[in-house]
């Protein structure tokens, strides 16, 4: 009869549980390195972006002040900005409008339709798209899209001419608002066909796998589940590209035969300027009170911007709870 074997206690057989991992990872040289540069940089954004409305509100204060007899125009800085303000928004509906439903397209077409061959390249030839200069976009515009859609205006004219965005009459050249806001929608279509691109292929593959095992076609998966995953991905896609259609300036002081007035006529000649191009085109042969005046326009133009940003972070944050796994 043999008895059972005996281990001594902290010998080779008994070594005791395993030694913890060290707690104090965030205390080490490293992580302090990269939390300050984090910080840092975050501040660096926050006074920036204070320095510029500072800067903005200190040289434009003096339009915002002076008597309307001294502002360009003669009737003072509201309104002549005014149909500035109209034409920044109209021109950047136009193109948030026309290229919203075509990004949504290429990004579902590249993520979920192409073959792999044809994604990756199709891919990476629209993200070279950004990459174009304004000013490419602009000439384009000129000499080659405005003659072409001179014959579209006129059916417009003929056949939608009771509505005032095709009233008429017709431009003989082309460049009007509609011709500037097509030019915006394909400068703008890079940026929101990237975001939503890679939004769509964050969706979890397990619910794209179940919605077609319960026998839906690929066109109701991707109602059911890829679409509804990525709205909130999709606003801060249209919300970049709107925010570059409302700073744009080159494309659109080449597109447009600019006036001082407020139509919605997007067909005729008579067309409202944005803030950006009028500032491009007016700044260099103006002087005193003026170039206030044109500074105090880029404030209008960049609390603009700050509300349109703003708005879309609040939309955003009411849908970021939503995910595939809570849905």
């Amino acid at each position: 009869m043999t008895t059972p074997a005996t281990t001594q206690v902290g010998g080779p057989l008994d070594q005791g549980p395993p030694a913890e991992p060290r707690i104090g990872s965030r205390n080490r040289t490293g992580d302090k390195i990269f939390s300050g540069t984090a910080t840092a940089a975050g501040i660096t954004i926050l006074v920036t972006l204070a320095g510029i409305a500072a800067f903005l509100l200190y040289e434009g204060f003096p339009a915002l002040v002076a008597p309307a007899e001294d502002v360009p125009g003669g009737e003072g800085f509201w309104p002549y900005v005014q149909p500035l303000l109209f034409g920044t928004v109209l021109a950047a509906v136009i193109a948030l409008v026309i290229a919203a439903p075509l990004s949504i397209g290429i990004a579902l077409f590249i993520s979920h339709y192409a073959p792999r061959r044809v994604a990756a390249p199709l891919g990476y030839l629209v993200d070279l798209l950004a990459a174009v200069p304004s000013v490419v976009y602009g000439l384009w515009g000129i000499f080659f899209l405005a003659p072409q859609l001179v014959p579209v205006f006129r059916w417009l004219e003929q056949t939608l001419g009771f509505l005032p965005f095709f009233a008429g009459p017709t431009s003989a050249t082309g460049r009007t608002m509609l011709t500037a806001g097509i030019v915006l929608a394909v400068m703008i279509l890079p940026i929101m066909s990237g975001v939503n691109r890679e939004v769509f292929l964050q969706t979890p593959r397990l619910q794209e796998e179940a919605a077609l095992a319960l026998g839906a076609t690929r066109s109701e998966m991707i109602r059911m589940t890829v679409l509804p995953f990525a709205r909130s991905g999709m606003v801060s896609g249209a919300m970049l590209g709107l925010g570059r259609a409302l700073g744009e300036t080159l494309a659109v002081a080449l597109v447009l035969s600019p006036a001082a007035v407020i139509s919605f006529n997007l067909i005729g000649s008579t067309n409202s300027s944005t803030i950006a191009a009028n500032i491009a085109l007016n700044f260099p042969e103006s002087s005193g009170l003026a170039v206030n005046t044109l500074i105090a326009t880029g404030l209008v133009l960049f609390t603009l911007t700050f509300v349109v940003n703003f708005i879309a972070r609040a939309v955003v944050a009411r849908r970021k709870d939503f995910s595939g796994a809570n849905a």
